[in-house]
């Protein structure tokens, strides 16, 4: 039809996804609009993350911030159009008209005149747009060729250094704004795996130090209302430094990262209130994101009614109602519920209350002359009754969508937990869902990406073999029933992600399988994020892999392998370190092990055959 494609990219939890939906989508004069001149696709960029890259990529090549909804306007062949005369026909979140919400721009006026470009310059916005995707392509393609860069200490110190210049030294966390408040904040779950890891190598120079910006950090974040002290689990980031009021969605690829990152700092401080935060994030996810398969959900909305936070938050009258006058001093005082509201609806006419701790619960114990049970059992009744109320209120939409790499993380969750725990039972649940997985989510040997209602579908990425395998190694370190089973399904499946992603020439994953839909760039993305790169968690597991192995010559080609993975992200370790923290953990490790290891002898090359035998 020779026009323009109209492309939003979201996702089922996000909230300014629902009300762009609302405001512009469902807008009888915006969608005649786009009906007519735009050929209109939506994306759940949780099933096409290549998508979301390519696209999210040619947005910040312009200088502008990415986020979500992702709204692009292309060419009919996909590219990202431009000229210089428009710039970059693309961007985020805009009202339906101009002046809605104090923007001066609505999203009426900016359809309009892509509709106008495209008419009048049809020509230079195409010319512009093989522009964009030649750059896209050249940004998201990495090193070209695979570079003989030296593995060294320097690299960690480096990611150590950089963690030290973003730390916040009163609030905890990274990256933040002293003048902004604010700016959000993330958990960031690979730096915490850093310092946990800088932690357990206790010859290492400044370990204290990394103790402390790990247990400071992890102690605000449990106090603040972006964890759930009512229902358990974190919510996906703070809107503030402070971490005290979240965005309320909950995704389980945080949930997952976390369980470990609290479990794992447990076993090197012995503190019992992390032990309490992994056994609230876990008994919030059996509950409410665990499908009867054994599968686990991607994500909890976090609007009820078209209104954020409205399942979690009170008003003074709820509480008031909700809590015996005997228990509202201890209870609102350690949970901030006896003085002012701190939370604010989007709209400003409502004042409400987010439940956070005024200091920790160790602390709290102390002034009180308590244990920290003690003080869990006098607080239980009224955490019970409030949580029930709050059970009966209308839910935030759960996506059911069972994703392979989300699980993977979660799986070993679980089972971190389980180890860690001395808890069979969470080893068990880590188990039920790699089983899922093995049988409901594979065709032909192979990944599938999603799984909705039993019927996978979509090829998998890298990150969903890379975090699967994770998964299956934590299983068999936490030592279950399945131990042996899952280091042979890991083995699998490692021999089948090698076949299908491994850049010949430059070394490492791609994030696409070799037999992939043909996009206008393939997608090699080191970079670890609120999520982990599928290339550094790759690296990890190919060390464990080998170490495992009793076949020496190819327990020396996966540490080839895994050398060649941590070069081909040589260049991230040496300019900008912070951008690869989990990353730095398998230099660490991978220097550790050539240490103890005799020079290799017999590197079998990798042939591109996978095994294809079934556990």
């Amino acid at each position: 039809e020779d026009k323009p494609i109209f492309l939003s990219i979201g996702y089922s939890s996000c909230y300014w996804c629902h009300v762009m939906e609302r405001e512009s989508f469902m807008d009888e004069e915006i969608a005649a609009l786009l009906n007519e001149h735009f050929v209109c696709i939506k994306v759940d960029r949780e099933e096409r993350p290549d998508v979301d890259q390519i696209y999210m990529k040619a947005l910040h090549l312009t200088g502008q911030r990415g986020g979500w909804p992702l709204s692009m306007f292309l060419s009919p062949g996909g590219k990202p159009l431009f000229s210089q005369k428009y710039g970059m026909l693309g961007g985020t979140y805009w009202p339906a008209r101009d002046n809605d919400r104090g923007r001066s721009i609505g999203f009426l006026t900016v359809a309009e005149s892509v509709r106008e470009a495209w008419s009048e310059s049809k020509e230079e916005l195409l010319q512009g747009a093989d522009l964009v995707a030649k750059a896209v392509r050249q940004e998201l393609r990495g090193q070209s060729e695979a570079e003989e860069i030296a593995l060294d200490d320097k690299m960690i110190t480096g990611v150590w250094e950089d963690l030290q210049d973003e730390y916040d030294p009163k609030w905890g966390g990274f990256g933040y704004s002293p003048t902004n408040p604010r700016v959000p904040k993330f958990p960031e779950p690979s730096n915490l795996m850093f310092l946990i890891d800088r932690v357990r190598r206790k010859d290492v120079e400044n370990w204290e130090e990394a103790r402390e910006i790990l247990t400071h950090t992890l102690d605000k974040m449990s106090q603040g209302g972006i964890y759930d002290h009512l229902g358990g689990g974190f919510h996906r980031y703070s809107v503030d430094r402070y971490w005290h009021i979240p965005h309320f969605e909950k995704m389980l690829y945080d949930n997952g990262q976390l369980a470990s990152v609290y479990a794992e700092a447990y076993e090197v401080t012995g503190n019992e209130e992390y032990r309490f935060v992994v056994e609230g994030i876990l008994d919030f996810v059996q509950r409410e994101m665990t499908d009867k398969s054994g599968g686990f959900y991607a994500a909890l909305d976090a609007e009820t009614d078209a209104e954020e936070g409205k399942f979690y938050r009170w008003e003074r009258e709820q509480l008031d109602k909700q809590i015996d006058k005997k228990d509202r001093a201890l209870f609102g005082e350690i949970y901030n519920l006896n003085g002012e509201p701190n939370f604010k609806d989007e709209h400003g006419d409502g004042e409400y209350y987010v439940p956070m701790l005024s200091k920790s619960l160790n602390e709290h114990a102390k002034e009180r002359e308590m244990t920290l049970d003690e003080l869990l059992e006098k607080l239980k009744p009224t955490r019970e009754r409030l949580f029930a109320v709050r059970s009966s209120r209308e839910r935030p939409l759960t996506d059911t969508k069972v994703l392979t790499s989300w699980n993977g993380l979660m799986i070993r969750g679980f089972a971190d937990a389980g180890r860690i725990l001395k808890s069979p039972h969470y080893i068990e649940v880590a188990e039920a869902a790699a089983e899922f997985l093995w049988i409901s989510s594979r065709k032909d040997y192979r990944l599938m990406r999603t799984n909705t209602d039993g019927v996978a579908t979509l090829n998998a990425y890298l990150d969903d073999y890379a975090f699967y395998i994770d998964g299956l190694i934590a299983i068999d370190r936490a030592g279950g029933s399945l131990a042996t089973k899952s280091r042979q399904m890991a083995a699998s499946l490692q021999s089948k992600q090698n076949e299908l992603f491994w850049d010949e020439e430059g070394g490492g994953y791609f994030f696409t399988s070799s037999d992939h839909e043909q996009l206008i760039a393939r997608t090699k993305d080191p970079i670890d994020t609120v999520i982990p790169s599928g290339n550094s968690v790759s690296a990890g597991n190919l060390l464990h892999l080998s170490y495992q192995s009793k076949d020496e010559s190819k327990a020396t080609t996966l540490r080839m392998l895994a050398a060649q993975t941590m070069q081909a992200s040589g260049l991230y370790l040496r300019a900008s370190p912070s951008a690869v923290p989990r990353m730095a953990i398998h230099v660490a490790e991978y220097l550790e092990l050539e240490d103890a290891l005799p020079a290799p002898s017999d590197a079998k090359p990798l042939t591109g055959e996978a095994e294809t035998e079934q556990p």
